[in-house]
């Protein structure tokens, strides 16, 4: 199995750029093997809570269709985020976009502090994601603040925690401590991807990084930057590597 975290750099309320970045990792990463990549939070709008419903995606997206056509033919499952307009209403979510071109949202469970004036919080469903026959639970950002959320995913038998953030500089090592905990306590090994660069206009911790099952760190990125993690399982045994772009 191989998988990889993009750590990337949005551009801000440029849907387009950023889609072209999406590309290009995606490609990277698949380049290496990789058979799922997964992306930040709001990853192809950038960080945004007042400008997030004019950004918004929906359902089944024809913005989006140049991507699915890329996980279908580079063979790679794709997590991308995004403010996400549904029924329900303005949600922070995350697109799992999949070679046989089936599609599935996930939306954030747990807000943070403030988030509750743009966006509602997404219902305690849980959504899966099956890749050589393991199960895999996604998360965003606020989710992992809150253990309930990845006990439950250990709970429905994840072998993979798979946490798309954005953590600023003076957060990330608290949000690095909890998801080690996590991997070490559930056993289950985690995949977080952050951004490498400000959004918001606030700077990011960047570190995306792999914790294996015994809260071991195999891997991840010093601090800020573009780049892709790659993590590699062979015979039962973690590898990864740390490929940087500028």
């Amino acid at each position: 199995m191989i998988i990889a975290a993009a750590q990337t750099i949005p551009s801000k309320h440029n849907l387009g750029r950023n889609l072209d970045d999406h590309y290009r990792f995606v490609n990277m990463a698949a380049d290496h093997g990789a058979q799922l990549i997964i992306f930040p939070e709001m990853s192809l709008t950038g960080y945004e809570r007042e400008a997030a419903r004019d950004l918004s995606l929906s359902p089944n997206d024809q913005r989006l269709a140049p991507l699915r056509l890329l996980a279908k033919k580079r063979n790679i499952i794709i997590l991308a985020g995004a403010p996400i307009l549904l029924e329900s209403g303005l949600h922070i979510g995350m697109f799992i976009l999949k070679p046989d071109h089936t599609e599935m949202i996930y939306t954030k469970q747990y807000l943070h502090e403030g988030e509750e004036n743009y966006f509602v919080p997404g219902l305690l469903t849980e959504v899966f994601i099956d890749l050589e026959n393991e199960r895999m639970s996604p998360a965003i950002c606020a989710d992992i603040t809150h253990p309930e959320h990845p006990a439950r995913a250990a709970s429905n038998n994840s072998r993979l925690y798979l946490a798309s953030i954005f953590y600023t500089p003076s957060g990330i090592d608290q949000g690095i401590s909890d998801l080690g905990s996590y991997a070490k306590i559930l056993k289950m090994n985690v995949l977080m991807s952050n951004f490498g660069g400000a959004s918001y206009s606030l700077a990011s911790g960047g570190k995306s990084a792999f914790w294996q099952n015994n809260g071991e760190m195999v891997g991840g990125f010093e601090g800020a930057g573009e780049g892709i993690l790659i993590v590699e399982r062979n015979d039962m045994q973690w590898r990864s590597t740390v490929y940087t772009t500028f």
